[in-house]
């Protein structure tokens, strides 16, 4: 039986409605209950100024805990190198997710900026309907390798026959655009960028979040 193998690509350009707030908390302690302790009071006061903007504490998500040892190297007096405990660091990596809002996003950066804790922040933008837009890409995806196939079997004076089989790898696609990594809270001059509304101007328009995928497709001729 003869068949043909087409490829099709599907290409979607879409405008994110969601703001993606990742935010980093570290240190380093001493003694390994201390920097738990430590760790879970910064997450606590992250929460309550989260709550206090509206969020409830199931939309406060938890990406990646951990503790752990942390040595430094030093010469000791007749020139060998050994290791010396220096504490125990831990790291708590959050984020939330709301409908995109400059105005809000301005609040939280301002009263995260005001408060003990100074997390490392990255501002992503993606889509709240992320099976929708991965279904409509697949769409395309599948049209395209039928056209393909369509014209490749008149060029070769055949008729496209029965559709045999479909091949696809369900890869992760990250429908996401970062515009600001590392977004620092401490180097922002607060007298010039903070009106009266306690909030921090952020005059972001996100970029179009560009993603491709392919599916293969066989049939008979």
């Amino acid at each position: 039986m003869k068949t043909i193998k087409v490829t099709g690509t599907g290409r979607l350009s879409i405008k994110p409605d969601t703001t993606r707030l990742k935010m980093r908390l570290k240190g380093i302690k001493p003694d390994y209950n201390q920097a738990v302790s430590a760790s879970a009071e910064m997450t606590e006061e992250l929460k309550s100024i989260l709550l206090q903007h509206g969020f409830e504490k199931t939309a406060i998500k938890t990406l990646y805990f951990n503790v752990d040892t942390e040595y430094a190297s030093y010469e000791t007096m007749d020139g060998s190198w050994e290791r010396r405990l220096r504490g125990y660091n831990f790291t708590h990596h959050m984020k939330i997710e709301f409908p995109s809002d400059n105005q809000l996003l301005g609040k939280i950066l301002y009263s995260l900026s005001q408060s003990s804790v100074t997390p490392e922040i990255d501002i992503e933008y993606t889509v709240a309907d992320v099976e929708k837009s991965k279904n409509q890409l697949l769409a395309m995806a599948v049209a395209d390798a039928t056209e393909k196939a369509k014209i490749l079997a008149q060029a070769a004076g055949a008729s496209l026959g029965e559709l045999i089989s479909i091949d696809y790898s369900w890869g992760e696609i990250d429908f996401v655009t970062s515009p600001m990594n590392d977004f620092m809270l401490d180097g922002i001059d607060m007298g010039a960028s903070v009106g009266a509304k306690a909030s921090i101007d952020m005059d972001i328009e996100a970029d179009d979040i560009n993603v491709t995928d392919t599916v293969t497709m066989i049939w008979s001729m």
